[in-house]
């Protein structure tokens, strides 16, 4: 799984980046500070089983914090969009093909219209954020499209010539899209294109099969970020009415930075998708420090519950993707070999079979598997058996 992190040039999408993993990228207040692509590890929050084992989790991956369980994630954070990128504009397909290795988008945009669709620094307030939610899609469309029709004329009378079934082919052939055999005939068959021959299928038709197969193969969620502005407030409520099917999360990148590094370096205890925060070094802060953190007190956690950014990669992960978090463990046996207590977290599709996570584990478990057990209800389930969020699952096998 890899998570992306999209949007407009200059919302504080490399901000939300680095709040999000902490890693080393650049921030600056002009267009296209990034142009490689970022990597980096984000955390998704989840309640670790600990708690209902009454042990101490020692995680070999991520983290944990009183109970809450941090689990690794990949994310990427790829140069700024401007409009016409599917054209090539501001080195715009490099980054859309960036993108496409991804699994979810996270969309930042700048709730509080300080951007302009350049990217340019502009007075809060005299820029309306709901075009930058219609502009990135359009650039995603167009960019399909233009994958789509670089090979079509060729493909679509090879395949009527050849009678191939039109759903393998397709998928087959635009499989670096993410498109599968069964996207192709959902798309087929809502579009109502099963009776047409593919060489008929007009401009129209596949910018619509375009559309569908982006929805579906780079869903996306939308972090409203810059919430702390009274500009981004406003403009916040209003996209909800506007935007009643989409996932919107109110965000602050700056606020959980700061709260992190303020973490990181002892002066705070934060655990990141609360709505709190304890002081721990009064006397290090200074008196700006000091004014920053009541802000974000007042006027993110208070009013949001959080700063926004764990929000969106929970929601993006369990929510948007639908993914299910598996702890393997035994019966009476939930520490390692060196005594860890539940030390392995995975992070499975939705669907997850017993027997998928067999072979998640190990080949050999999968190969040899003979059964599974539930450790909280110490119960055997089938190889088919459909997992769900937060087991804890024993493989038994012949290996």
């Amino acid at each position: 799984m890899l998570v992306g992190v999209v949007g407009k040039a200059n919302v504080g999408k490399s901000t939300f980046f680095k709040a999000a993993t902490l890693a080393e990228v650049e921030i600056a207040n002009y267009p296209f500070a990034t142009i490689k692509p970022n990597h980096g590890i984000g955390f998704v929050k989840i309640e670790c089983v600990c708690k209902e084992f009454n042990v101490q989790c020692n995680p070999r991956d991520g983290y944990s914090i009183d109970g809450n369980r941090f689990v690794p994630v990949d994310m990427i954070d790829v140069a700024g969009l401007v409009p016409g990128a599917h054209e090539g504009k501001g080195m715009g397909s490099q980054f859309l093909d960036d993108l496409n290795q991804a699994d979810v988008l996270i969309h930042v945009i700048d709730v509080a219209g300080t951007t302009n669709e350049k990217g340019e620094t502009i007075e809060p307030g005299n820029y309306n954020p709901a075009s930058d939610i219609k502009f990135l899609e359009v650039e995603l469309d167009m960019w399909y499209l233009r994958t789509l029709k670089k090979t079509w004329d060729k493909f679509s009378r090879e395949v009527s010539q050849e009678h191939k079934e039109i759903e393998k082919a397709i998928a087959k052939q635009f499989s670096g899209l993410g498109v599968t055999e069964e996207i192709t005939k959902d798309v087929i068959k809502q579009l109502n294109l099963k009776e047409k021959q593919m060489t008929e299928w007009s401009e129209d038709d596949l910018k619509s099969i375009a559309t569908e197969f982006r929805k579906i193969t780079k869903p996306m969620i939308i972090a409203c970020n810059k919430i702390d502005m009274p500009s981004g407030q406003k403009n916040f409520e209003k996209l909800k009415k506007e935007f009643p099917d989409y996932t919107l999360v109110p965000c602050s990148a700056e606020s959980e930075l700061a709260l992190k590094e303020a973490a990181k370096h002892e002066l705070i205890k934060y655990i990141p998708g609360e709505d709190t925060f304890d002081v721990i070094e009064p006397d290090k802060l200074s008196d700006k420090q000091k004014q920053a953190l009541e802000f974000i007190k007042t006027n993110i956690l208070a009013k949001y519950k959080s700063t926004g950014v764990q929000d969106v990669l929970n929601k993006a992960v369990f929510d948007v993707l639908r993914y299910i978090s598996i702890f393997p463990g035994g019966v009476g046996k939930l520490q390692d070999q060196d005594g860890n207590y539940i030390p392995d977290c995975f992070l499975m599709p939705p669907a997850t079979t017993a027997l998928d996570f067999a072979y998640r584990l190990h080949t050999d478990f999968g190969d040899n598997f003979i059964k599974a057990i539930n450790v909280k209800t110490k119960l055997p389930v089938g190889k088919n058996h459909n997992l769900e969020h937060r087991d804890v699952i024993e493989i038994m096998s012949n290996k």
